[in-house]
């Protein structure tokens, strides 16, 4: 049996040669050679002990995408993977397909608030718990309780939030594993002051990021003590453009795609940031970014020659 008809046995959709470029956050990148919409978590068991080289895409908010494209099987979660299901008054599993900001937006149908820190966060829950992600408000780890995932070869595991030893920007799972859904801790009492500071932050982002423009938003991690964006403009980079990417003369850590840009200049313009900052401060700075498709593994790293 060929994949396409095994992918099809398990009842999984497959588009071939899919572009890439209108799914992700940066608008840039070459097509996936299958994409699988994944609906249940019995089809990610199939698919994952095929032992295929596989990737998953999520919403696409922090992937850089390779011109090329991406070889082999790229994984969208949809169906259940995207459900909210109370257990109880105060928790929930959460799909780790749904976006942050469709899960914002259900829970305060239900008059439950908890995943402030998660507003203007781009992304989906899965990719929040594995990037510890997070604003002012607090991060992926103040929440979560429990986690299941899907490992290669097909078995299913949860494990408590413990397990993960959240740190910044950081979760830890096992090789391979794919989240397939969290439990989260919700809170039912003060749920309008969370609101209305949820709002705040949300205010205070339109005023000072460049949504305006395709990006993956922070570009960088901050280092300790200090912010990113602030190193980048230091360094003199705020504005900076190479070809169609440029370092957004609005916010300095949000490296944006002013209409024609492609994922190899986006990595370069990344690159002479890191170099910048590295050279005249002394701070190597750590990508946000994910990237996909058959980029070399320095393909980011100040050292590598333009």
């Amino acid at each position: 049996m060929s994949l396409d008809d095994t992918l099809t046995a398990l009842g999984v959709k497959v588009s071939p040669n899919q572009r890439l470029d209108r799914l992700v956050y940066w608008r840039v990148g070459g097509p996936a050679e299958r994409l699988l919409d994944i609906s249940t978590v019995a089809q990610l068991q199939g698919v994952m002990a095929l032992g295929e080289p596989m990737t998953v895409l999520g919403r696409g908010s922090n992937a850089l995408v390779h011109d090329d494209g991406v070889p082999g099987l790229t994984l969208r979660l949809g169906g259940e993977l995207c459900e909210l299901n109370l257990i109880s008054a105060d928790r929930a599993w959460v799909g780790a397909g749904l976006g942050l900001t469709v899960l914002i937006n259900r829970l305060d149908k239900l008059g439950l608030a908890g995943a402030e820190p998660f507003a203007g966060v781009p992304g989906t829950v899965g990719g929040a718990v594995v990037m510890n992600a997070g604003t002012t408000l607090g991060e992926a780890k103040d929440l979560v309780e429990a986690v299941e995932f899907v490992l290669p070869g097909g078995e299913v595991r949860q494990v408590p939030a413990e397990a993960l030893r959240f740190a910044y920007r950081h979760a830890e799972l096992p090789s391979g594993a794919i989240l397939t859904r969290a439990l989260l801790r919700l809170i039912t009492e003060g749920v309008e002051a969370r609101i209305t500071q949820r709002k705040a932050l949300l205010e205070r982002r339109k005023a000072t990021q460049p949504l305006d423009l395709p990006s993956c938003g922070s570009t960088f991690t901050n280092p300790p003590g200090d912010f990113a964006g602030r190193l980048i403009e230091a360094a003199g980079l705020k504005g900076a453009q190479i070809g169609g990417a440029q370092i957004s003369p609005k916010h300095a850590n949000f490296f944006v795609n002013t209409g024609d840009a492609t994922a190899a200049q986006l990595a370069a313009l990344i690159r002479l940031a890191r170099r910048e900052v590295l050279r005249q401060f002394g701070v190597l700075l750590t990508p946000e970014v994910r990237l996909i498709g058959p980029w070399p593994d320095d393909a980011l790293s100040p050292d590598r020659p333009d």
